[in-house]
C-alpha cells in the first residue's frame, strides 16, 4: 500500500462519487481528464478504471485521459517511458492526441495533480457543461475555484484547506490502517480500498456543491472508515 497515491485516489474517488449525487450524474458515464502522470495519477487512473480491482464491485468510469507535460498521453507518442505505456492499457480509449486542452473538450472532470496555474476559464468552457475540477496542485492549484467556476464549473475542489471540498489524504489513513489491524489483514487489497471510498463519501450526509467531503478534522471519519474496512477485509480473506 503505498500511502500517498492511494490515499489521494481513494479521497478522490468519494469526491467523485458526492459530486455525482450533487448534480445527479452517472459516475461510470463520465469522462475525466488527469494532469499529471506520476505515482498520484497513475494510482487515480487505475482505480477510476478498476484496473486489477474486483469487476463485481468496481464500476469504472467511461475514459481517462492522462496528460503530462508534453500533452496527452498517447501511442503515436515517441520514446514512452514503459509506466506511461502502461498507462495506454486502460487509459485513452478513443486515441486522442494533442494539448490539455484539446483532452479537456467534452470532459466531465479534471484531476490536477501537476503544477500550479495550468488552466484558466476558457479551458474550463471546452468541457462538458458543468463540470467537475479537482485542481490538487500545491500551494498553487491548477486552477482556483473562482477562475473554475468563471469558466462554468458546477463543483471545484482543491488540496487546499482556505477553500471548500479540500481534498486531503489524510481523510484515508487512520481508518483505513485502523481496519486492516482490526482485521489482522496482512494487506490492503482492492475491495478494501473501494469500501474506505464509498465509507468516506457516506460521511457527507447531504454533500452539496461546496461540501463534498468532509472535513479532515471531522472525529466521525475514521471510525466508520475503520468499519467498511475491516468488513470488506472479512469478505475478501
Amino acid at each position: 500500500f503505498h500511502d500517498d497515491q492511494h490515499g489521494t485516489a481513494i479521497v478522490l474517488l468519494a469526491a467523485l462519487l458526492n459530486a455525482a449525487r450533487v448534480l445527479g450524474r452517472e459516475l461510470p458515464g463520465m469522462k475525466v481528464v488527469v494532469s499529471g502522470a506520476g505515482a498520484a495519477g497513475t494510482a487515480i487512473a487505475r482505480m477510476l478504471r478498476c484496473v486489477n480491482f474486483d469487476p463485481q464491485v468496481c464500476v469504472p468510469v467511461d475514459d481517462i485521459i492522462v496528460c503530462d507535460s508534453q500533452g496527452i498521453i498517447d501511442a503515436q507518442r515517441q520514446r514512452l517511458a514503459p509506466e506511461k505505456q502502461e498507462l495506454l492499457g486502460y487509459t485513452n480509449r478513443h486515441r486522442r492526441s494533442g494539448s490539455l486542452r484539446d483532452a479537456l473538450e467534452g470532459a466531465d472532470v479534471f484531476i490536477g495533480v501537476s503544477k500550479g496555474g495550468l488552466l484558466n476559464a476558457d479551458d474550463i468552457r471546452v468541457m462538458a457543461p458543468g463540470p467537475v475540477i479537482l485542481a490538487m496542485a500545491n500551494p498553487e492549484p491548477e486552477i482556483f475555484p473562482a477562475e473554475a467556476k468563471r469558466g462554468g464549473a458546477a463543483i471545484v475542489g482543491t488540496g487546499r484547506s482556505d477553500f471548500p471540498n479540500q481534498v486531503n489524504n489524510v481523510l484515508a489513513f487512520p481508518g483505513i490502517f485502523r481496519g486492516a489491524l482490526d482485521a489482522g489483514a496482512s494487506a490492503i487489497d482492492g475491495s478494501m480500498k473501494l469500501a474506505a471510498a464509498h465509507a468516506l463519501a457516506a460521511t457527507v450526509g447531504a454533500p452539496s456543491a461546496d461540501k463534498i467531503l468532509p472535513t479532515p478534522l471531522d472525529r466521525t471519519v475514521a471510525p466508520r472508515i475503520a468499519d467498511a474496512v475491516r468488513q470488506a477485509a472479512g469478505e475478501s480473506h
